[in-house]
């Protein structure tokens, strides 16, 4: 049944069902717009990005397409962010609203997709209402660095409502809109990949497609998905080859534990979304399974999967469910190897969906009429989207602040290096400074190839003056990831205390170091320049002042020891031009000074 024959009744049921989930939606996760900023990523898609944070250009455009930056290959998400940081600057409620709006889009659009598939409006409006609802998916929402989830998500239902626009009647024009959305939700986040499967479910079932090409199904569905195919495996070499060139991983985890652990959390989504308990930002990997576990949870997805597929023709919605859930978590389940967690909330996003299907045509089963399904279903229906509502609500809390979001990860979860080293920069914030090396310290020892623990120690070590100990850790930092692009931060503290101990050959050397890594390094050549000014290197020092002004035009500081150069030289006009761009900029530093202010009257 087509939305087209819905009595009148039912369309104002249909309104009533889209005001509903949009206005609970916002309910649930209405807080997040008060909250900040958290220091696990945001700072590499948002507060520490120099590229996100000049708004929307030109060299921005080029570097969003060009860049494998943060190890992945999604430059319609970086163009989100930097088009937020455009109308809103450092606003992070405005962020979080974002990330909100898009998943409220999504909710909307999926309970449009299965309407549409189906005409069963409580069935779809279910499903939309698990999925936006979800304690799990807090992660997605309340994350500012997981915008490419919400975006993603975004397209994915996009691209889907597309293609059944497209099978109603199928023509170049409809076909090209669903390519050119399954384009998006690749730039959004690499894994929609799995998408084309996807439509390949819904041809079987709710579409019926099948039935009308029994002949040639192989063949029409070869040249139907095949340009999709080809797309999602271009991005798959891609997303392998941006890890790769980044050099993502802390450190190795053995294939045969991976395979261990592949069942065992493919499992855990699933009870996690009936009893979503201990929900924490980062799940460690754990250091060893038993054996019993493993088979036992092997054994129990074979049995389920061989069920959905004997049933498959009297019960399709299970085989497509159970179908969906599978084929969307296997790119994430860990495998192929894409960080050091266990698993990851926010990998439930879109896999659940195909879990809310099963539930949605499967339970209304159970009672044999209609009356009873009204009295008893409903009920029950409501107040388990209630709890879960409740739940989230409890849930997006934690994401309030780092502060929170640590200490909820320490109480929830054992041996938990992320969150020992967060809550240790909380305490530094605060600082608590030999505490928060204690954290640090206690990181480092569950996982010794952390290299962000070392770093934060570093910076701790530097704070109270210990360098010798500072250094040691930037060193390790190093060590742990070679080559690694991030190393030029670490290179980078190593260069300000070298020059801070007045070593300024090796303080130049490490600052080089940090140039190479990253070209755009502003700071550091900032830096340079001040110990080329010390070591009398005039010239040398104004090249680097130059570069840094060209790297970003609103670099005050810059402009103040290009200043202080010039004026030193005897170059009155170009200093005190200098001196009054930064002071425009915000930084009067030099021209407030006796002898500059003299000079430039």
């Amino acid at each position: 049944m087509l939305i087209n024959n819905i009595h009148i009744r039912s369309k104002e049921k249909i309104l009533l069902i889209y005001i509903a989930l949009t206005l609970v939606t916002l309910a649930v996760f209405w807080q997040v717009n008060q909250y900040d900023f958290v220091n696990i990523d945001d700072a590499v898609y948002v507060t520490g990005n120099d590229h996100v944070k000049q708004g929307i250009t030109l060299n921005g455009f080029y570097w969003i397409f060009s860049t494998t930056y943060a190890e992945f290959w999604h430059p319609l998400t970086w163009f989100s962010l930097m088009l937020d940081y455009q109308l809103y600057g450092l606003s992070s409620g405005a962020y979080h609203m974002t990330n909100l709006i898009l998943h409220i889009l999504s909710t909307l659009l999926l309970f449009w997709l299965f309407l549409r598939m189906t005409g069963a409006i409580w069935h779809s409006a279910f499903i939309a209402a698990l999925f936006a609802l979800h304690p799990l998916h807090v992660e997605s929402v309340a994350w500012i660095a997981e915008r490419k989830d919400v975006l993603s998500a975004f397209f994915w239902m996009l691209t889907l409502s597309f293609y059944v626009y497209y099978t109603e009647k199928p023509g170049i024009q409809r076909y090209l809109l669903v390519f050119f959305s399954f384009i998006m939700a690749l730039m959004s986040k690499s894994m929609v990949v799995t998408l084309p499967a996807i439509m390949i479910l819904l041809d079987y079932w709710p579409l019926g497609r099948f039935q009308h090409q029994k002949k040639n199904l192989i063949a029409w569905q070869f040249k139907e998905k095949t340009p999709f195919l080809i797309l999602s495996m271009i991005f798959t070499c891609l997303t392998i080859y941006a890890r790769h060139k980044t050099n993502g991983n802390n450190f190795h985890i053995p294939l045969i534990s991976r395979l261990a652990n592949a069942p065992v959390s493919f499992f855990t989504y699933l009870e996690k979304t009936f009893w979503p308990y201990d929900l924490a930002v980062f799940y460690p990997f754990p250091s060893q399974i038993q054996t019993w576990k493993i088979l036992g949870i092997f054994l129990l997805i074979l049995f389920i999967s061989l069920s959905v597929i004997l049933m498959i023709k009297r019960l399709p919605y299970l085989f497509v469910g159970w179908s969906w859930y599978t084929i969307t978590i296997m790119p994430v389940i860990g495998l192929i190897k894409v960080g050091d967690f266990a698993m990851a909330d926010r990998y439930h996003y879109l896999p659940s969906i195909g879990i809310a299907v099963m539930l949605a045509w499967s339970i209304p089963l159970i009672f044999s009429d209609e009356p009873a399904r009204k009295k008893i279903l409903w009920p029950i229906a409501i107040a388990f989207l209630t709890i879960l509502s409740l739940l989230t609500w409890k849930q997006c809390g934690y994401w309030k602040n780092k502060f929170e979001l640590y200490n909820h990860a320490l109480s929830v979860t054992k041996n938990n290096y992320i969150a020992y080293d967060g809550w240790g920069t909380c305490l530094f914030d605060d600082g608590n400074i030999e505490e928060a090396i204690n954290n640090f310290s206690k990181a480092i020892m569950i996982n010794p190839f952390y290299y962000n623990a070392y770093k934060n120690r570093g910076i701790a070590y530097f704070k109270i003056g210990d360098y010798h100990r500072a250094v040691e850790d930037f060193n390790k930092a190093i060590q742990t990831r070679p080559n690694d692009t991030d190393n030029a931060l670490y290179y980078y503290y190593k260069g300000y205390i070298y020059n801070q101990l007045g070593q300024y050959q090796t303080s130049i050397n490490n600052y080089n170091e940090a140039i190479r890594l990253k070209q755009d390094f502003v700071d550091a050549y900032n830096n340079r320049g001040s110990i080329y000014f010390k070591l009398g290197l005039y010239q040398l020092a104004i090249n680097d002042y130059n570069k840094a002004i060209h790297l970003n035009r609103h670099y005050a500081e810059a402009y103040n020891n290009r200043a202080f150069v010039f004026i030193h030289q005897g170059k009155k006009e170009l200093g005190c031009l200098d001196a009054k761009k930064a002071c425009n900029l915000g930084n009067c530093r030099i021209l407030e000074g006796a002898q500059v202010r003299g000079l430039c009257l």
